[in-house]
C-alpha cells in the first residue's frame, strides 16, 4: 500500500513540476473582471488561459487602475516576486495609469520612474530565473473626425521599447498591433472591441456607456490572439517552452 502511495505522490509531483506559470502584471486592460458571466468588460489576460495547454498556468495578477508605481507601492509586485521560480514567465504591460499626471499615487515620469520600474521588474524576474516579457500599452479607440487613429500614450511605449532593447527582453509591441486592430475595424465597427451600449441595451449598464479604453469579450479575445501570434514569431530561445504550450 505504501508503495502505491509513493508512486502516486511521485507522479503528482512530476505533473506539478512540469507546469509553467505565466504571471501577468499590469492594469485594467489586462485584469480579470468581477462577475464575468454578466459583465461585458474583460481584460485580455482574463481569456489568455484558453490559448494554452494544461502545462501552462496563467496567473493574472493585473489589477484595475494600477500603474507601475502603485503596483509596487501596494506590494503587489512583492507578492509575485516571492512566488516566482525558475522557468516562469512575467508578462509586463503598464502605461495607462502611469500617464495620470493629476494623481501623485500613480503618475510616473516616462523617462525616469516608469523606465526604472520596468527595469526593476525585469531584473528581479531574472534574479529568480524567470523570463520577463515587456509589452507596450494597448491602443485606445481614439479616432479623430477624419477617421485617423490618434496615439494617446505619449513616451511610455517608447521607454518600454528602449528598456526591452537595452536589457534584451522579449518584446511585444502591443500598441502597434492594437492600432492595426482598431484601424482594421474602423471608427464605427471598432466600438465592438470596447464598451459601447445605450441605456438598457445591456442589463449590466443602466446608463449609456461609451468606453474606448476597456475591452469587450471580443476585444479581449482579439488582443489575446495578437499576443499569441507574436509569441510564436519571437525568435528567442527562452520562449520555446511557452511556444510548445500553445494549443
Amino acid at each position: 500500500m505504501k508503495y502505491y502511495i509513493l508512486i502516486f505522490c511521485l507522479v503528482a509531483m512530476n505533473c506539478m513540476a512540469q507546469k509553467t506559470t505565466v504571471y501577468c502584471i499590469g492594469d485594467s486592460t489586462m485584469a480579470n473582471k468581477k462577475d464575468p458571466d454578466r459583465n461585458p468588460e474583460h481584460g485580455w489576460a482574463q481569456v489568455f488561459q484558453s490559448f494554452f495547454k494544461e502545462n501552462i498556468v496563467i496567473e493574472n495578477k493585473a489589477v484595475n487602475g494600477r500603474s507601475t508605481k502603485s503596483f509596487i507601492a501596494e506590494m503587489r509586485w512583492d507578492s509575485v516576486y516571492k512566488k516566482l521560480k525558475k522557468g516562469d514567465y512575467v508578462f509586463i504591460e503598464f502605461g495607462h495609469n502611469d500617464e495620470k499626471i493629476e494623481d501623485s499615487l500613480r503618475y510616473t515620469n516616462p523617462h525616469t520612474a516608469y523606465r526604472y520600474n520596468l527595469i526593476r521588474f525585469v531584473k528581479e524576474s531574472r534574479e529568480k530565473g524567470a523570463i520577463p516579457v515587456l509589452l507596450t500599452s494597448i491602443a485606445r479607440r481614439s479616432f479623430n473626425e477624419k477617421g485617423v487613429l490618434i496615439s494617446t500614450h505619449g513616451d511610455y511605449p517608447l521607454e518600454t521599447r528602449l528598456a526591452a532593447q537595452e536589457y534584451k527582453v522579449p518584446f511585444i509591441d502591443l500598441e502597434y498591433w492594437t492600432e492595426r486592430l482598431e484601424q482594421s475595424y474602423g471608427p464605427e465597427k471598432s466600438k465592438q472591441l470596447h464598451l459601447h451600449f445605450k441605456a438598457g441595451e445591456n442589463p449590466y449598464y443602466d446608463k449609456d456607456k461609451a468606453d474606448d479604453t476597456h475591452l469587450s469579450l471580443l476585444g479581449a479575445t482579439e488582443i489575446a490572439k495578437i499576443v499569441i501570434s507574436q509569441i510564436k514569431l519571437l525568435d528567442n530561445p527562452s520562449l520555446e517552452k511557452l511556444k510548445k504550450g500553445i494549443k
